[in-house]
């Protein structure tokens, strides 16, 4: 709950700042000038990266909410069996047990439950980039007609 608290508040900054770039773009066309048709220019297109970008993070959040709470139903969700006083995963438990899921997706390389396991224990081992990398997997494997 935190993290979708956040990536609103996120959302609602990003809006505020649009509104603002978008208000100084209309001024800066309005001036006529080269250097304010140009920097105008800028802020209409730097705006429009930051809402792609944040549609894409928004989107795989959904994305992976989706598959977490089908695994749930399932019952195919990884037990954590040892977590901090914060509520992350104990590191060196984590290592141990990533073999075992990384296995799974060499049995099953088609298999987005595996993938999506992997991406759970990436993440529980502190490596975030490769996490997101399987979770993508598992997301583009769910959607296949044979999921």
């Amino acid at each position: 709950m935190k993290g979708r608290i956040a990536a609103l508040i996120m959302a609602l900054l990003l809006l505020i700042y649009i509104v603002i770039a978008g208000q100084r773009a209309v001024l800066l066309f309005e001036a006529g000038t080269a250097l304010g048709v140009i920097a105008g220019c800028a802020l209409i297109v730097f705006p429009l990266i930051a809402i792609w970008a944040l549609w894409r993070e928004l989107r795989f959040g959904f994305q992976t909410e989706r598959l977490v709470k089908q695994l749930a139903a399932e019952g195919g969700l990884p037990v954590e069996t040892a977590v901090t006083a914060s509520g992350r995963p104990v590191r060196e438990v984590a290592d141990e047990e990533f073999p075992k899921y990384k296995a799974e997706v060499e049995a099953e390389p088609g298999s987005w439950r595996a993938w999506f396991r992997l991406g759970l224990a990436y993440d529980a081992s502190g490596d975030r980039r490769r996490a997101r990398w399987a979770l993508r997997e598992a997301i583009k494997l769910s959607k296949s007609p044979h999921a």
